[in-house]
């Protein structure tokens, strides 16, 4: 029983490590830039049923909204990118035919997933044209769809980050 059970989770953790994948990024500027050029993929892989959503996640100061500043400059979006921490949720123009907004949500200041279904996020996240960047996504993933990009944010030290990103 004990040897099924083994393999059966090695099999599992081998298809994820098929499915995800890792990049060190060793100062703010070349995490902007990863983020800008990940942003470039999203791009040309095209309109989906719904959304294409990006789950954020990772500890204070990981590297999230860095990430999200090159995401958006990749997306085409001009200006400062802030962490909607306050606002919760941030709406970009996206010039681009395949795609019309991008939108940026901070879920760190939530107390329950309900507060962001309040907010409209079913709606958001049902137009294929949107592009959705949800931060501290661990706090709503009862109410993210199945189909997501997760992207996970490690400190190794001051400036050297790990973003490992899966399907």
């Amino acid at each position: 029983m004990r040897v099924v059970k083994r393999r059966a989770l090695r099999s599992r953790v081998r298809r994820e490590m098929r499915r995800s994948r890792s990049e060190f990024t060793n100062k703010a500027a070349s995490t902007i830039k990863f983020g800008e050029g990940f942003a470039k993929k999203i791009i040309k892989t095209g309109v989906a049923k719904r959304a294409k959503v990006l789950a954020l996640q990772g500890e204070l100061g990981a590297g999230k909204t860095t990430f999200i500043k090159g995401f958006a400059r990749g997306l085409g979006i001009k200006g400062k990118v802030l962490s909607p921490t306050f606002i919760l949720i941030k709406k970009f123009a996206i010039r681009n035919p395949q795609f019309f907004n991008f939108y940026h949500i901070d879920c760190y200041r939530l107390k329950n997933p309900k507060d962001l279904l309040d907010l409209g996020f079913k709606k958001i996240i049902a137009v294929p044209q949107n592009i959705v960047a949800v931060e501290w996504a661990a706090r709503v993933k009862s109410i993210l769809p199945r189909k997501i990009i997760r992207i996970k944010f490690k400190t190794i030290d001051k400036n050297k980050r790990e973003i490992i990103i899966s399907k």
